[in-house]
């Protein structure tokens, strides 16, 4: 009888190696269910072991893990004992560091790359991964609904964000996707701001990018609004107005099949008739998963062809320099070869709190 779970048996048969040892969080984690800061699974044609140290050992017998993952205590010596006798050991190649693969080396190992299987294997979500980015997205959601309330003058970015953190905790996430962006007036020019102190002012456009976990599930989602308006920003709302367009496009337009470059073509294609695709300075969408920045990619660049059941962003933007900063974004999945949003319960038309 195979003891090994399909998704397990076709990650193995697609790495080509012998036996695959993995160390990162994050892997471990999508490869057994349970999430530790330290630890190694290790994956054979026979079996799935998960290695823990005496901090995790009573979580990770008591955990829920599917019945073909074993439960071991011990440290990287355990888990070297439990690959010894396979020749070629598969690793992931972006993620190992140089000292353990010289150390892999040294003990006779030969090693390949073993990303390209779990990369293929995590980009179709299954129902239960929907269903926990679902929840990821929902929590983000009422948790900036929470927070548009409590926005006052002379605001920091740092406290918006740390309200919006404190927010999505106290619904259940058990952390945030990212560094959680807020960005006052002209600091919203820059995609990746670092949130600081600048204070709020009223009239002042306000950008912020957050996501939160459930399960180590992420969600990202971006929305920007006007503090009040002091009718100065006609310019502002025009610029926002194309950029929902561009972003209601790739939700109604994307369909399976397509590459991301020719996805990201639907927002860039827009706002290039709009005379703002030189303003559109990233890549329409990325990956959403374990990771806050996974695969498919949705760039100029990229030819991953989406499927049912792959999740990404769609967050197109203008950013002028010392100006203005509009994104919009929500996480989408594929479903019946279109796209859907997660994002069902804040509105995308121009915010004037």
């Amino acid at each position: 009888m195979d003891m090994l779970a399909p998704n397990l048996r076709k990650i193995y048969e697609n790495s080509h190696a012998d036996a695959l040892l993995i160390e990162q969080d994050f892997l471990r984690r999508y490869l057994t269910g349970f999430y530790s800061t330290d630890g190694y699974v290790v994956l054979t044609a026979e079996k799935c072991v998960l290695v823990v140290d005496s901090r995790y050992i009573e979580a990770a017998q008591k955990a829920k893990l599917a019945d073909c993952v074993e439960v071991v205590e011990g440290s990287y010596s355990a888990a070297l004992e439990l690959v010894k006798g396979h020749k070629n050991l598969g690793v992931p190649y972006p993620f190992i560091n140089l000292a353990r693969a010289e150390e892999l080396k040294k003990e006779g190992f030969s090693l390949s790359d073993c990303m390209d299987a779990l990369k293929n294997a995590m980009l179709i979500k299954t129902e239960r991964e929907l269903k926990q980015i679902a929840r990821a997205c929902e929590i983000a959601e009422d948790a900036f609904l929470r927070l548009l309330p409590q926005i006052k003058e002379r605001m920091c970015e740092r406290e918006v964000a740390a309200l919006l953190e404190y927010e999505m905790r106290a619904l259940g996430a058990e952390g945030v996707s990212f560094d959680t962006i807020a960005a006052f007036g002209a600091n919203g020019s820059v995609p990746h701001h670092e949130t600081g102190e600048t204070r709020l002012r009223f009239g002042d456009a306000v950008l912020i990018d957050f996501g939160c976990k459930t399960e180590g599930y992420c969600s990202d989602c971006t929305r920007t609004f006007l503090f009040g308006d002091d009718k100065k920003h006609e310019k502002f709302k025009e610029i926002y107005a194309h950029v929902l367009a561009a972003h209601e496009r790739v939700i109604e337009r994307v369909a399976a099949g397509m590459t991301g470059q020719e996805a990201d073509a639907i927002a860039r294609g827009y706002l290039k008739e709009q005379g703002l695709d030189k303003y559109f300075t990233h890549s329409l969408g990325h990956g959403i998963g374990l990771q806050i920045h996974e695969y498919p990619v949705l760039s100029p660049r990229r030819e991953d062809v989406l499927q049912d059941g792959m999740v990404f962003s769609d967050e197109p933007g203008v950013y002028i320099a010392g100006e203005i900063g509009v994104r919009i974004e929500d996480s989408l999945y594929m479903k019946d070869g279109k796209a859907h949003s997660f994002m069902k319960k804040t509105q995308k038309n121009l915010i004037i709190l």
